[in-house]
């Protein structure tokens, strides 16, 4: 069988010739914690799916730490993909670059019919997706890694521009009169998280602070912020980089008793409520739902009819877009449900 794919080399599309059975993919998902976390199928990608095309695999591999509900909106994005697509997915995660390397390598071994990826950190895993572009196997990235997709050789990438995010947060930190900001990273070496926080810098006109936290220790994130906002009470708006640390920062600043405000990247439907509330003032939506249906969907649409989205050159941008009072209602019955 010819599985050969070179997709940065040459602009000619190669057509992959259908399986007549997918492997079945017994990869790790594994924790920082737990170091052998067993990776589960999707109860959507078994089910019958609507498509009549041959059974397809696809691995999802992440970098997703332990209590991170974003992905959970992700993995429900892509399973819905999967089930219309007759897609067998198996998802697996790891926030170690290198261990989320094991896991594309594992996919590979496995000779799925596609991965999809997010690059967090990119350099670990040029080695590993040059072995899945030798191997013939489509790879796409989602979520981060927007500034390296096409020097790593994958097809398509789908997610939002996170300098252009931040700097767009910059600019509307200025419009609601913020003059002194810390921005809280919770993931260290996390690409996208530093161009978050570089983005808000660029173009915000006041003061802007960074703040390290362990995100997969909440307890630690809630400490540690509370303990900066007591540090220096002219601190007046707490930026954070995921929904789950927003709301956590809302107890920081309850317990330092400080006056600060809080704004957050991604959104979640505790957040939704949040902002409704006016406990957080406002939100950008990257629309993970999107970015793990469009991943997989475009997995199934080279397979099956050689499309490339965006032509193989261009990023399909899934974000940002501000969510605030003003428009919340629009999208919480949508976040309630899990899928935004």
């Amino acid at each position: 069988m010819d599985r050969t794919f070179h997709p940065r080399r040459s602009r000619r599309l190669v057509p992959l010739v259908a399986l007549a059975a997918a492997s079945a993919l017994l990869v790790a998902g594994c924790s920082s914690s737990s170091g052998g976390k067993k990776s589960e199928e999707s109860s959507s990608g078994a089910a019958a799916g609507k498509a009549d095309t041959p059974r397809m695999t696809v691995a999802m591999v992440t970098h997703q730490g332990s209590g991170d509900t974003f992905w959970d909106i992700v993995r429900k994005g892509a399973e819905a993909a999967a089930a219309k697509d007759n897609i067998k997915l198996v998802y697996s995660n790891d926030p170690s670059a290198g261990n989320q390397a094991n896991l594309v390598q594992n996919a590979i071994d496995q000779k799925v019919d596609g991965i999809a990826v997010t690059l967090a950190k990119p350099d670990a895993m040029k080695e590993v997706l040059g072995k899945a572009t030798a191997a013939g196997i489509p790879v796409v990235g989602l979520n981060s890694g927007v500034d390296d997709w096409k020097k790593l050789g994958l097809m398509e990438f789908f997610g939002q521009e996170e300098g252009v995010a931040g700097e767009a947060f910059g600019k509307k930190l200025d419009e609601v009169g913020a003059k002194n900001v810390v921005c809280v990273i919770h993931e260290q070496g996390n690409i996208g998280l530093t161009q978050r926080c570089d983005g808000v810098k660029k173009t915000f006109g006041g003061k802007t602070q960074t703040l390290y936290v362990n995100g997969t220790d909440m307890p630690s994130v809630k400490s540690t912020v509370t303990a900066k906002l007591k540090q220096d009470s002219s601190i007046d708006y707490v930026v954070t980089l995921g929904a789950p640390f927003a709301m956590t920062a809302v107890q920081s600043v309850a317990d330092a008793g400080s006056k600060a405000k809080i704004a957050t990247f991604d959104l979640n439907k505790e957040l939704t409520g949040a902002i409704k509330k006016g406990d957080i003032q406002f939100a950008v939506d990257q629309q993970p739902y999107l970015q793990g249906y469009l991943a997989v969907d475009s997995l199934w649409l080279y397979k099956n009819n050689g499309n490339y989205s965006g032509g193989g050159e261009q990023p399909v941008l899934t974000g940002p877009a501000f969510v605030d009072k003003s428009n919340v209602e629009s999208v919480a019955a949508f976040a309630a449900k899990g899928t935004r």
